[in-house]
């Protein structure tokens, strides 16, 4: 029995030193498969570099824009009333002050000749008045009420002069006229747009451009631009500056003109515009392939002793393959441009190939 009970306790020590062998490896061997430091026995990584260096920055905003007349008005009529004459050609030439549509204004033409009577037999009565209050025939009183009556009269006639004006559609500038949407004979009201006026020669250039800009855009910078249907590039010059940041967009609102002798270029076309700013002698650039977004802002990694060193910088202009750092690194710097993306900070680098 004794004996039996040595065979159980020794088959079961057996059993539980092969669970620990299995299961339970000893604390020394976990010790040697565990690197003493991170990234210890692993190969560096290899990528490209790039030796930061100053750099003449051409300072170019590129935007689009509208085109929009230099002056433009829609022909509606203040009053309502059947359309007597329309003396224009759609699409043809108008000067200042050119007679376009005229209402029928038969009624005001009456109303003003009975006050013009009505007039003139006031300023008769009051002439008699006049002579009569001299000698202390009527008192102030009543030469008053009848000189009242005169003045009331007489802005009575303005009134109607007035209205009359309003049933005359001049050009209030020169320009081209559009296309009629009424005929003669037509009733009008003022709602009823009857015809537009451009003025196209100049023509101005609406376009915007970012916040950042806001300090170098002035007065009188000259721009290029291209139109849908003209191969030709043309140019314009700044002449007015919206004075706020649109709170929306976070844009500047700009306004170049531009001559149009030829008339070729037409309001509501798209333009692609090129504003040429000052340039930048000593701007840092870096390939833009460098620039990592992070939620905090931008970073870009910087061998530092054979090592990758995450560094947060600021941007500024870009160009197609370059763009500009503002702050975060100084001349000399080397960033890394190529295997970014696998890449940790404190990493152990190899450099194949610098740009």
């Amino acid at each position: 029995m004794r004996i039996k009970n040595i065979i159980i306790i020794t088959l079961i020590i057996g059993i539980l030193l092969l669970v620990k062998y299995f299961f339970f490896p000893s604390m020394s061997s976990q010790q040697e498969a565990k690197p003493g430091k991170p990234g210890a026995g692993m190969s560096p990584s290899n990528v490209t570099a790039y030796i930061l260096k100053v750099e003449k920055l051409s300072n170019e905003v590129y935007a689009s824009g509208t085109i929009i007349a230099n002056e433009e008005v829609q022909l509606q009529s203040e009053l309502s009333g059947k359309i007597l004459q329309i003396n224009f050609q759609e699409g043809s030439k108008v000067t200042k002050g050119q007679l376009l549509v005229k209402i029928n204004d038969a009624d005001l033409q009456a109303n003003y000749k009975k006050l013009q009577l009505q007039y003139s037999l006031a300023d008769q009565k009051l002439q008699r008045e006049k002579q009569l209050l001299a000698i202390n025939g009527i008192s102030q009183e009543e030469f008053d009420v009848i000189q009242n009556q005169y003045n009331v009269i007489k802005a009575d006639i303005d009134f109607a002069s007035a209205q009359i004006a309003k049933t005359e559609i001049k050009a209030p500038f020169d320009g081209i006229v559009g296309l009629k949407n009424v005929s003669e004979g037509a009733y009008v009201t003022p709602s009823i747009i009857i015809a537009s006026i451009q003025q196209i020669n100049p023509v101005k250039i609406d376009f915007s451009v970012s916040e950042r800009y806001s300090s170098v855009v002035r007065k009188g910078d000259r721009l290029s631009f291209t139109v849908e249907g003209n191969d030709q590039k043309l140019t314009g010059q700044v002449f007015a500056i919206e004075p706020k940041i649109d709170m929306a967009t976070r844009t500047l609102q700009v306004r170049a003109i531009c001559p149009n002798a030829k008339g070729d270029i037409y309001p509501g076309s798209f333009a692609r515009v090129q504003l040429a700013l000052n340039d930048i002698d000593s701007a840092m650039m870096v390939p833009t392939e460098t620039i990592i977004p992070d939620l905090k802002g931008k970073k870009v990694f910087r061998i530092k002793n054979g090592k990758a060193e995450s560094v947060k910088v600021l941007t500024g202009l870009r160009t197609d393959e370059k763009i500009q750092i503002t702050d975060g690194l100084s001349i000399g710097d080397t960033i890394i441009v190529n295997g970014i993306m696998s890449l940790k900070p404190g990493a152990a680098l190899k450099v194949t190939e610098i740009k």
